[in-house]
């Protein structure tokens, strides 16, 4: 009978000693929901990395980096944050998101997004015997507000149209449409940028319709978002 207890405790040892070998030999990873993210300028974006297997990372490094940078946009060590290490544009702008950091899961929300904040993201999670990184792209937009159309005065070649918009991000796609939604095509197309990095842009049509509307279509290829605006051309805009 001791016999056979014994063999039993034997085994029982031998079994959760298995098992403490197979949850130490697991590998953890950093990875995030995903790889893009998307934030209007003023607007803000929240970073989101897991460590999985899901375990608690409350004692370990977290710090998120912007690809080519040496200073971090936000350092977690140790249960408390280390804002005078953050890069100097990302002070009072960074919040950390920790409500599941008991599972692994933390986040870094980036207020008052600005144009300068487009690009990669890099966070990592170190420990002891344990460093692992997941990347991240934010890409930051910004819709125009205003667009308006000029018409200049009729010439032996025709009138010439001009559409001006500004305060997009990035560079926006434009094109000139008829009254029955026809692309028409341009006869020039500028775009610059400003000290903020936002786009301004200037779109002109040479053409010698003597009625019907125009319209001029900008478009933003990261919201999808597009700006119209008409303008109708009457007979006298083609009396020279």
């Amino acid at each position: 009978m001791m016999k056979l207890k014994f063999l039993y405790f034997s085994g029982y040892c031998g079994y959760f000693l298995f098992l403490q070998v197979m949850i130490s030999s697991e590998k953890l990873m950093v990875t995030t929901p995903t790889r893009h993210v998307l934030a209007r300028v003023g607007g803000q974006a929240e970073l989101s990395c897991q460590v999985t297997p899901p375990r608690s990372v409350e004692s370990m490094e977290v710090r998120w980096l912007r690809n080519g940078r040496f200073q971090p946009v936000y350092l977690y060590r140790g249960n408390h944050g280390a804002d005078g290490e953050a890069a100097p544009e990302y002070v009072n702008r960074t919040e950390f998101v920790k409500d599941a950091i008991g599972k692994g899961r933390v986040a870094l929300r980036i207020h008052n997004i600005s144009i300068s904040d487009d690009g990669l993201y890099q966070c990592s999670f170190n420990e002891s015997g344990f460093i692992d990184v997941a990347s991240m792209n934010l890409s930051v937009a910004a819709v125009g507000l205003e667009t308006q159309i000029h018409v200049q005065a009729p010439d032996a070649q025709g009138i010439m149209v001009e559409c001006n918009s500004a305060g997009w991000f990035p560079q926006p796609q434009m094109e000139w449409r008829d009254s029955r939604g026809k692309t028409l095509p341009p006869s020039s197309k500028l775009y610059s940028q400003d000290g903020a990095r936002f786009f301004q842009v200037k779109m002109t049509l040479l053409t010698n319709r003597s009625q019907g509307s125009i319209m001029c279509c900008i478009f933003n290829p990261v919201t999808g978002e597009e700006k119209q605006t008409s303008i109708i051309l009457a007979s006298e805009y083609c009396r020279v």
